[in-house]
């Protein structure tokens, strides 16, 4: 199973972008899907994710302005980002949780839970 992240770009401040991750390879069922971000010398940063049951959780950093959602018929996720800043500016990456136990509360903004990643898509934020 590979997941494929596109949508990022360069954008102005209080701009919006549309990122999307899709999994391709054999069908699989996530028990939790989210997006994380890294900018240079910083470590990878959590920011939105949901669990199969739909419950979503976000990082205090982006809450209000960026969205997590999905279409299962495409085993698809996106995250909606609005009003950008420059220090939104960070390579974006979509993450997949395959093993069949769901991940608890305080589990879902934690790299380890997620065991699928993609390639991440560059996301520059700049006037």
């Amino acid at each position: 199973v590979q997941l494929q992240a596109c949508g990022g770009g360069s954008v102005l401040p209080g701009g919006s972008l549309r990122l999307s991750c899709a999994s391709s390879g054999r069908t699989f069922s996530s028990t939790a899907m989210g997006w994380f971000r890294q900018a240079p010398g910083k470590e990878r940063e959590f920011l939105a994710a949901f669990r199969a049951s739909g419950s979503t959780y976000y990082a205090d950093s982006v809450k209000g302005r960026f969205t997590i959602s999905r279409d299962r018929a495409k085993n698809t996720v996106y995250l909606r980002m609005n009003s950008l800043k420059p220090g939104d500016t960070a390579v974006y990456y979509c993450a997949a949780r395959s093993k069949v136990t769901y991940p608890i509360a305080s589990e879902m903004g934690q790299r380890g839970t997620y065991d699928l990643w993609g390639q991440g898509t560059q996301v520059t934020v700049s006037s």
